[in-house]
C-alpha cells in the first residue's frame, strides 16, 4: 500500500513529450546536419507536419507556451510570408518523402493569421507535399475568437479537428488566470464550428488553477460535458514562473496545494469516466468511438510534443519559431526569436538553433518511456531485443523502480536476469510519469545541475 501519494505527487520530472527532453538539445546540431537528415527521408517515410504561430491577442497569466501579445495585423500577415518561404526551403530537401498523415497548427492562436494567409499557406503545404487523402488536419483555437467566417475557413483549408483553449469556466478562476471568457462564448464557438462541418472537436481544461476547487472543477466539466467535444484534455498547471514570467501575475498563496492539486485532478477525472469517456494515458480523454480510443484499444497510440496522439507519420517536421522536428536521425528546434528566424529564412538557410543526434540508447529508452506513457506498461524484452540489446542494458531503470513497486505503483515480472515486464497499476496511472522516469538517462545530472527544472508528476 502506497506510503505517502503526495510524496510522489510532488516529484518534479518531466512531461516525456519527447525523450531526451528539450532541455538537452544544443548547438551542436546545425542547419547542415538538418539539411542531411532531411535528405536522408525516403518515400517509405511519411510525414507530420507542425506549423507554430507565436501570436495571441493577449498572454494569459497561466500560459507555457512560445508566444507573445500583439493587437496588429502587420507583424502577422509578415510572418505567414516568412512561414512559407520556410515550407518551400525545408520541401526543397525532401526530394522523395512520402505522404503527409497529420498537420497541426498550434501557437500561439495560429487562428489570428490573415484568412487569405491562412489560405495561401494551406495550398502551398498542397503544392510542396504529398497530402494523404485521409490526412487528419488540426488547429489549436482561442474560443474568444471563433466567429462563423473563422470556421468556414477552416474548413474551406481542410481542416478536420479543432482544439478549443477552455482550461475553466469558473468566473473568477478565469479572472485569476487572466483569461475571461464566458460559458456562452464557447458554447457559440462550438456552434459555428460544428455548423461549418467540423464536428470532430477537443476541449483542453486544467486542473491546479489559482481559486479552483473540488465544487468549480466539477461545475467545470459539466458544462463541457453539455457541449460534447470527443476529446479533452485534463492538464495539470505547471507554476514555473522561472520560466514564464508573466505567470509572476498569478498569486501563489489561491493556488491549490498538493493534496488538492491530487483531490482536483481526481474529481475530474472520475466524473469524465463515469459520463462514458475512455482514459487515455496520463490525461486525456475520449469517446468510444473517437480515434484517439480506438488508437488506444488497438496499440497505436503515440505521444509527441502535442501530447498524446492518434499522428502516425514517420517523421515531424517543425515550421515556425521555435517549433521542434523528430527525425530518424534526432530532434531540431527552430530559432526562438521571430527576428533571427526571419533573417535566416530570408537568406536561403534552414533556422535551426539546436538539436540533439539521437543514439542507439536513446532510441530504446525512448520506445520504453512512450509505450509507458501510452500504454501503462512494456514487455522489455523484445523492445531490448529490437536495439540489439538486452534487458541488462537497462537494469538501472529497473532498480530505480524499487520504491515505486513496493508503493504498489507499478509491477515488474522478471521470469530471469534476461527478461522483464513493466505494468503501472490502476493505482500508479497518475503518476505514470515517475514510472517513464526511471528510464531517463540524463535526469539525475540534469537535476543535479539545475540544467533543467520540471513540474509536479501530478
Amino acid at each position: 500500500m502506497m506510503k505517502d501519494p503526495l510524496s510522489h505527487a510532488m516529484r518534479n520530472v518531466p512531461r516525456y513529450t519527447s525523450y531526451p527532453t528539450a532541455p538537452h538539445f544544443h548547438d551542436g546540431v546545425t542547419a547542415k546536419t538538418y539539411a542531411n537528415w532531411l535528405s536522408a527521408i525516403s518515400p517509405d517515410d511519411s510525414l507530420s507536419l507542425y506549423l507554430h504561430v507565436p501570436y495571441c491577442r493577449e498572454l494569459c497569466h497561466y500560459c507555457g507556451c512560445h508566444t507573445k501579445a500583439t493587437r496588429q495585423d502587420a507583424p502577422l500577415k509578415t510572418y505567414a510570408a516568412t512561414l512559407g518561404q520556410e515550407i518551400s526551403l525545408v520541401s526543397e530537401h525532401l526530394a522523395n518523402a512520402g505522404p503527409v498523415r497529420h498537420i497541426h497548427w498550434g501557437g500561439g492562436t495560429p487562428s489570428l493569421l490573415p484568412r487569405q494567409s491562412l489560405i495561401d499557406l494551406a495550398g502551398l503545404l498542397r503544392v510542396q507535399f504529398d497530402l494523404d487523402p485521409k490526412v487528419e488536419h488540426a488547429i489549436e483555437l482561442d474560443p474568444r475568437l471563433v466567429s462563423a467566417e473563422l470556421a468556414e475557413t477552416l474548413a474551406l483549408i481542410g481542416v478536420n479537428r479543432a482544439s478549443l483553449g477552455v482550461q475553466d469556466f469558473d468566473p473568477d478562476v478565469q479572472r485569476a488566470i487572466g483569461r475571461v471568457q464566458p460559458y456562452g462564448i464557447v458554447e457559440q464557438a462550438v456552434a459555428h464550428l460544428r455548423s461549418a462541418g467540423l464536428e470532430d472537436l477537443n476541449f483542453d481544461l486544467m486542473y491546479g488553477l489559482p481559486g479552483q476547487t473540488s465544487a468549480t472543477i466539477l461545475d467545470t466539466v459539466e458544462k463541457t460535458l453539455s457541449l460534447a467535444p470527443g476529446r479533452i484534455a485534463l492538464f495539470g498547471y505547471a507554476h514555473v514562473p522561472w520560466m514564464r514570467k508573466h505567470q509572476r501575475l498569478i498569486d501563489e498563496s489561491t493556488l491549490p496545494n498538493a493534496a488538492e492539486r491530487l483531490q482536483l485532478a481526481d474529481l475530474a477525472r472520475a466524473e469524465l469516466i463515469k459520463a462514458g469517456y475512455v482514459a487515455v494515458g496520463l490525461d486525456h480523454f475520449a469517446k468510444p468511438d473517437d480515434s484517439m480510443a480506438v488508437a488506444l484499444e488497438d496499440g497505436s497510440l503515440k505521444r509527441n510534443f502535442q501530447g498524446y496522439t492518434t499522428d502516425q507519420g514517420d517523421q515531424l517536421i517543425g515550421f515556425g519559431v521555435s517549433s521542434i522536428g523528430k527525425l530518424s536521425s534526432g530532434f531540431i528546434q527552430n530559432m526562438p526569436d521571430v527576428g533571427n528566424w526571419r533573417r535566416a529564412v530570408m537568406a536561403g538557410q534552414l533556422p535551426v538553433s539546436k538539436g540533439l543526434a539521437l543514439s542507439t540508447d536513446d532510441r530504446l529508452r525512448g520506445r520504453i518511456i512512450e509505450e509507458i506513457m501510452t500504454n501503462y506498461a512494456c514487455d522489455l524484452t523484445p523492445v531490448c531485443q529490437a536495439f540489439g540489446l538486452s534487458v541488462q542494458h537497462v537494469q538501472d531503470a529497473l532498480a530505480a523502480l524499487d520504491e515505486l513497486a513496493s508503493d504498489g505503483l507499478v509491477r515488474v515480472q522478471r521470469d530471469d536476469e534476461q527478461t522483464a515486464r513493466l505494468e503501472v497499476t490502476e493505482a500508479g496511472r497518475p503518476y505514470v510519469r515517475l514510472a517513464a522516469a526511471a528510464f531517463d538517462a540524463y535526469l539525475a545530472d540534469s537535476q543535479a545541475s539545475g540544467k533543467a527544472r520540471h513540474s509536479a508528476a501530478v
